[in-house]
């Protein structure tokens, strides 16, 4: 056996137990129990190592501090870490005099753990389009955007800020021109856009690598519109109406005008069917189609009568322009009939009936809000976590809900690899909550810090969050009011 030379005790020292030198990173939650969304699962007295934007090392909280360092740390003692919640329907719109009355709604989303929002359109595409960029290279602080732009429509539509196609040229030249703005999916409404345009939209979505999202008109199946590639139906409406057993006599009734709006919304009412139900949704579960509920902004219209919510605490974070655009809805709304009234309550418990039905099928529920102007009181931020109060309320496991804020987005968008779960590799975008979601979803309020691409709110900067807009709000009142 050779003796040891002198110039291996360097090596014998650097190999010995402590005598590595700890990694350095920007940050690290110790002490947390992580919240592992996928499985349901919790792990306590873990430790959240954080470089840049990225989760580096989860494990142990004495492995970690043994062999991490860094110059920020967050008390995870006691609470729940759980990645950052998504919102996959919200609007910014109302036209240019609300820009800034829109802008002040970004920090409302950071402030409630809200760290990824989708724009399904409005009136403002081309400036959305701007904030994401700005958003992604820090100029801009809000959570991250993807955004639909524009969204495609028929000629003369209701909503503003569509690209208006008549024809198959018109559709090519949206799709060329949403190609061009980068967005990162194709919104499609049915106002006044044909049957036919709509499945070619669709249709054209796919073929320039984009999901496509939207409305399902009145004179089309939703299985029409799932066999021609829909990736997302919004609103749980239309997940009904696929559970109606002559909905395609129904639409082919509305298409030749044999029947109105009205008499097809009232046979549709009457006609659903629980077995047609569920076979539609495992066909949705198998052409991995999703579902955004939008449960909330039904609820809250539906049952203006029993709450106007004029008094809402909330009101103080929305502009007074953003509040007037409640108005058409609010006043619609007060103009029905005892008898309507009570059918508006039948209808939102018939809908969110639904909703368990769509989880044991397998179709994957995507948390949204529909959160933005038009509609009323439904409110940025806060909105995210009464959706998922509603969910639990008509029947998803605290779980299943919490799963629909965090990981159907990402997986809907093909990052699931990037977020969703709380791993070496994963986006740092966290929410350290006061309480577990998983026993009580409404934990998901208790929040005590965010992590958003890295960057820290503690409680404190979080309401400074709040405090900016409503500071903002309230400057906007009072010149109204001069």
């Amino acid at each position: 056996m050779k003796p040891i030379t002198l110039s291996a005790f360097p090596l014998l020292l650097a190999l010995a137990p402590g005598a590595v030198a700890a990694a350095e990173a920007d940050l690290i939650i110790r002490h947390a129990t992580v919240v592992d969304v996928e499985h349901a699962t919790i792990r306590a007295d873990q430790a959240v190592v954080v470089r840049g934007k990225d989760i580096v090392a989860v494990g142990d909280d004495r492995v970690i501090a043994r062999d991490w360092k860094a110059p920020q740390r967050v008390d995870g003692k006691g609470r729940f870490l759980i990645p950052g919640l998504w919102d996959m329907h919200v609007h910014f719109g109302g036209g240019p005099e609300l820009v800034e009355e829109n802008k002040a709604l970004l920090p409302l989303y950071i402030a409630h753990g809200i760290t990824t929002i989708r724009d399904c359109s409005g009136d403002l595409p081309g400036l959305v389009l701007q904030w994401r960029g700005e958003i992604a290279d820090g100029r801009l602080e809000g959570p991250q955007l993807f955004s639909s732009g524009a969204k495609i429509e028929g000629i003369k539509p209701v909503w503003k800020g569509t690209l208006e196609v008549g024809s198959r040229a018109d559709l090519d030249a949206a799709l060329a021109q949403l190609k061009r703005d980068r967005v990162d999916f194709v919104k499609i409404t049915d106002s006044t856009l044909t049957p036919p345009l709509f499945l070619a939209a669709v249709t054209g979505a796919r073929a320039i690598g984009l999901r496509a999202s939207g409305h399902i008109p009145m004179a089309l199946t939703v299985q029409q519109a799932v066999d021609a590639g829909i990736s997302s139906i919004e609103h749980l409406d239309y997940a009904y109406k696929a559970g109606v057993r002559d909905e395609a006599a129904i639409a082919a009734d509305f298409a030749a005008k044999r029947i109105d709006r009205a008499e097809a919304n009232r046979r549709l009412d009457a006609g659903f069917d629980h077995e047609t139900a569920m076979a539609a949704y495992r066909g949705f579960a198998a052409k991995g189609v999703y579902v955004t509920p939008t449960l909330n902004g039904g609820r809250i219209l539906d049952f203006l009568d029993q709450d106007n919510h004029a008094n809402d605490a909330y009101l103080a974070y929305i502009g007074p322009k953003l509040q007037a655009t409640y108005r058409w809805r609010v006043e619609r709304a007060a103009k029905a009939s005892p008898a309507q009234v009570a059918e508006r309550h039948q209808q939102y418990h018939q809908v969110a009936a639904v909703l368990p039905m769509l989880q044991e099928a397998g179709v994957t529920i995507m948390a949204g809000t529909d959160a933005g102007f038009l509609n009323s009181f439904n409110y940025p931020g806060i909105g995210l976590h009464d959706e998922l109060s509603l969910f639990v309320q008509e029947g998803l496991t605290p779980a299943q809900a919490l799963s629909s804020a965090t990981r159907a987005g990402p997986s809907w968008f093909g990052t699931l690899d990037r977020y969703g779960g709380i791993a070496e590799g994963k986006a740092a975008d966290l929410v350290l909550l006061d309480a577990n979601p998983l026993e009580d979803i409404r934990a998901t309020r208790a929040i005590h810090a965010v992590v958003l691409r890295g960057n820290v709110y503690d409680r404190r900067r979080l309401d400074a969050l709040l405090a900016q807009t409503r500071a903002k709000v309230a400057a906007w009142n009072a010149g109204a009011s001069q």
